[in-house]
């Protein structure tokens, strides 16, 4: 497949025209012309260069990527060592940010609720969705079940929360701030991938069971399932390389 048609197909994919990003979605550093291999991971780091260049990949594919709206647009340092690594191997290296996230049936926040079994119902706000388990279950149940399921203990706070749980909201990445619209909302509890000290006051004062399963965690099913569906559609070979993050 050619370098550019990859791009497109991916923008037109996941609806890239209807999002205002802080980050560039697309081909951010363009390599080769035909791309065959392909080698994707949630972000942008030396050891999936190394190991892309290990597998003479002609692509790389990330959630995110390079380049962000409040950097400083300074080649040096970290930055000029892994531009000079995709440059000097001719890769292409794409990202695809929060059209990813919110995806209906490849994004982070469908996959969260998929592997939970949550019964999505509809969105909170554009990137917060929620939905309702078929039986009840208690705050420690759900714990559980987030670590079971996503291989990482959970920070977990329920202090104040409902006996049982039955309305979840949910939004993968850096999400805490939600937890504002979702407790406004009504849910008994909110999942999301990171926490700030300001979080536990707001799930204290909704009275609300409040998960944080780790920005990597909750991040890892969108861009390897993108892989999968451009596998299947287009034939490109495509590898997942799954990177230990604890945040």
């Amino acid at each position: 497949m050619n370098n550019i048609e990859l791009e497109s197909v991916v923008n037109a994919k996941l609806k890239v025209h209807l999002f205002k990003d802080y980050t560039f979605n697309g081909l951010q550093v363009e390599g080769k012309k035909k791309v065959n291999s392909v080698i994707s991971g949630v972000s942008v780091c030396q050891e999936l260069l190394e190991y892309s260049v290990k597998k003479k990949a002609d692509a790389i594919i990330v959630h995110h990527g390079c380049f962000w709206n409040n950097d400083l647009h300074i080649i040096r340092g970290i930055q000029r060592k892994r531009l000079k690594k995709i440059l000097s191997n001719d890769i292409n290296l794409y990202a695809w940010h929060l059209p990813l996230d919110i995806h209906k049936t490849l994004g982070n926040n469908f996959h969260i609720g998929r592997k939970l079994k949550i019964n999505y119902k509809d969105n909170i706000t554009k990137y917060v969705s929620w939905g309702n388990v078929d039986q009840k279950i208690t705050g420690i149940e759900l714990f559980n079940k987030i670590k079971k399921t996503f291989f990482r203990t959970p920070f977990y706070f329920g202090e104040t929360g409902s006996k049982y749980i039955s309305k979840i909201a949910w939004c993968s990445g850096k999400g805490q701030s939600f937890i504002k619209q979702s407790g406004e909302f009504g849910v008994d509890a909110f999942i999301t991938g990171e926490v700030s000290e300001e979080t536990i006051h707001y799930a204290r004062e909704y009275k609300l069971h409040f998960f944080s399963i780790g920005h990597y965690a909750s991040e890892r099913n969108g861009i390897k399932y993108l892989g999968k569906w451009l596998q299947r559609k287009y034939n490109l070979h495509v590898e997942f390389l799954d990177i230990y993050n604890p945040i």
